[in-house]
């Protein structure tokens, strides 16, 4: 049975990422890229779909870990009967190809272990032809395109379509084993020198984090968050990913399972935001770069979301062969809500350019252009109903985010065109903002609820009606904002956590409510900040860093219930809200009557 989902750590090298178990498994891995097929699926159903476990072979008594200091170097300590060891984890900066490196090292004593090596590609499906290279040195897994080295010193052995090695390790000794990923039509990848590799990899990380400017109450948590934003960023094109998993259940054996291993706009400013206010643009830059060649091409072909190199095509299927994690079924590989219409990210995309220009980020000439035409396909469209944020799989709908979007689609393109001197039908552009803001005002807002509510007509709640404040739509003082946080305290809150759809909502999909949202309780957080309601925004902000895992990740949901995290893990949303609260209440204890980070500049 895989760990539950807190009990994992993330280990990468911005091109994947593995997640690596509390029991020293490493049970989910897509290799070479986030999107490529998994040849470690356990997290999804049993160690026969893959994974690769080093741990002790007796009984462990204790077992503890950490991340070595400002890196994304897991270490994973096992007390046993006779001595501790550890297994250092991590994926060096991509060179030639993709490795992953285990160091075993003995701390006290003499333990023995055992490791077990399943190669499943093909997502668990695909058992490969296995054989030891000409000069003994190494062994090769080999299926189809893909190809996975092991080397070691240890002698290993094949049991049941398995790799396996018995072996001891004394205090002060190191054992290493390093796995490496190449195309099977190409020569065996040249082995490296695990110590230079460890030694690479933290100097890398090192140097990254150096560049960060936070300096608040949190900078631990926020570094943490940095550094696995970064992790979850493809490096050859500058998309960053939702999460490096699929199918991790919002709900305990529910059907809500969705692959997050791919980009969405609607992250857009929200990821610049925290990137550039960190000191890092370089990354915003090339986020940005990603956003301009992914959104290229007619505006009414616009997307919610895209591959990691942009492609439009992320077509949905199930692996029926998966049980699921927990038996949540069914798995999902690929996203059909690629396909949908989702007015908000009109808007997310126009503000996350004027973020851009106004933090001075050196933009593509054409850029301009291509938000004027976005922004006149828009003037078309704004009054259709769509899916919404949340991608609703039902009747399209007059979402109040999604308005409130495209108004910020056509405040932020006005205030370009005025700050930047851009040439622009700004009467037009001015007159529908202003329609926009009046309609969403009359219909989104609910005098008997006291708040806005989730769709045109409707009187139930939504999360997303937070961030009406952040995005500049209303101050955090006018009454109907008060009005609305007052109305999501009352009703959208469970164990002190933020839900994100209205628990009174009678569900079609017949599925157990899900847990917490906790990008939605850092949002609260954010209205609280710009109500100047800093003492509950901070409280939020604890609660919601109390349920992190020992390592500081935290996954897109939280089930208060069973005390455990739900959703696809590590979650880029949830972290990216973490570092800009962590920014909003460092800015509002330094100046509390100014507003801070509100995306209209």
């Amino acid at each position: 049975m895989s760990c539950k989902i807190e009990d994992y750590g993330l280990i990468g090298d911005c091109e994947t990422a593995a997640l690596v178990g509390r029991d020293g498994s490493i049970d989910w891995l897509c290799w070479p890229a986030f999107d490529s097929d998994a040849c470690f699926a356990a997290i999804l159903g049993t160690e026969k779909h893959g994974r690769w476990l080093i741990a002790p072979a007796d009984q462990v008594r204790e077992t503890s870990r950490r991340y070595w200091d400002n890196t994304l170097i897991l270490e994973t300590r096992f007390e046993t009967e006779s001595g501790t060891v550890a297994v250092i984890d991590f994926m060096p900066p991509r060179g030639n190809a993709s490795d992953i490196v285990r160091l075993v090292r003995g701390v006290s004593g003499r333990v023995k272990l055992r490791m077990e090596l399943v190669i499943r590609f093909g997502f668990g499906a695909d058992i490969p032809w296995v054989k030891k290279t000409e000069d003994d040195s190494a062994l090769l897994a080999i299926c189809g395109p893909d190809m996975v080295v092991l080397r070691t010193p240890v002698q290993t052995r094949g049991e049941h379509f398995t790799t396996i090695a018995d072996f001891e390790v004394g205090e002060g000794e190191t054992l290493p084993f390093v796995l490496t990923y190449g195309p099977s039509h190409r020569e065996v990848p040249e082995p490296i020198n695990p110590a230079q590799a460890l030694q690479d990899t933290e100097d890398f990380w090192i140097e990254w984090c150096s560049r960060c400017t936070y300096e608040g109450d949190s900078r631990d948590l926020v570094m943490r968050s940095l550094i696995t934003l970064k992790a979850l960023t493809y490096a050859p094109s500058g998309g960053i990913v939702a999460a490096p998993t699929t199918s991790l259940p919002e709900k305990l054996g529910g059907a809500r399972n969705w692959d997050y291993r791919y980009c969405w706009l609607r992250d857009a400013t929200f990821t610049l935001l925290a990137l550039m206010n960190s000191g890092y643009t370089e990354e915003a830059s090339c986020w940005h770069g990603w956003l301009l060649r992914a959104v290229a091409g007619a505006p009414a072909n616009m997307q919610i979301m895209y591959g990691i190199m942009g492609q439009r095509r992320l077509l949905e299927w199930e692996a029926r062969w998966l049980p699921g994690y927990e038996g949540a079924q069914p798995v999902r590989i690929g996203n059909a809500a690629h396909a949908q219409l989702q007015l908000d990210v009109y808007g997310e995309l126009i503000d996350a350019f004027h973020q851009s220009r106004v933090a001075s980020l050196k933009l593509d000439d054409g850029t301009w252009d291509l938000e004027v035409e976005v922004v006149e396909h828009l003037a078309q469209v704004w009054d259709q109903p769509d899916q919404g944020i949340w991608e609703r799989r039902d009747a399209a709908r007059h979402y109040v985010f999604s308005k409130v979007m495209t108004w910020v689609a056509f405040d932020r393109a006005v205030k370009s065109a005025e700050k930047f001197g851009f040439k622009a039908p700004l009467d037009r552009w001015r007159s529908l903002r202003d329609e926009i803001h009046r309609d969403v005002c009359d219909k989104g807002f609910d005098p008997a609820v006291n708040a806005f509510v989730e769709s045109y007509g409707s009187q139930r709640l939504d999360a997303s009606v937070l961030l009406l404040p952040a995005v500049g739509f209303l101050p955090g003082s006018d009454p109907r904002i008060r009005g609305t946080i007052e109305a999501v305290e009352n009703h959208m809150i469970r164990d002190g956590f933020v839900l994100r759809h209205d628990p009174r909502e009678i569900s079609e999909e017949k599925q157990p409510i899900e847990g917490a949202f906790l990008a939605c309780s850092l949002w609260l957080a954010d209205a609280y900040v710009l109500a100047g309601e800093i003492a509950k925004a901070q409280a939020m902000f604890d609660r919601v860093v109390a349920v992190a895992n020992d390592v500081g990740l935290l996954a897109e949901e939280f089930d208060s219930d069973a005390g455990r995290q739900t959703g696809n893990f590590p979650q880029a949303l949830t972290h990216i809200a973490l570092i800009n609260t962590a920014h909003n209440l460092g800015d509002a204890k330094k100046a509390a009557e100014k507003p801070v980070m509100q995306r209209s500049k």
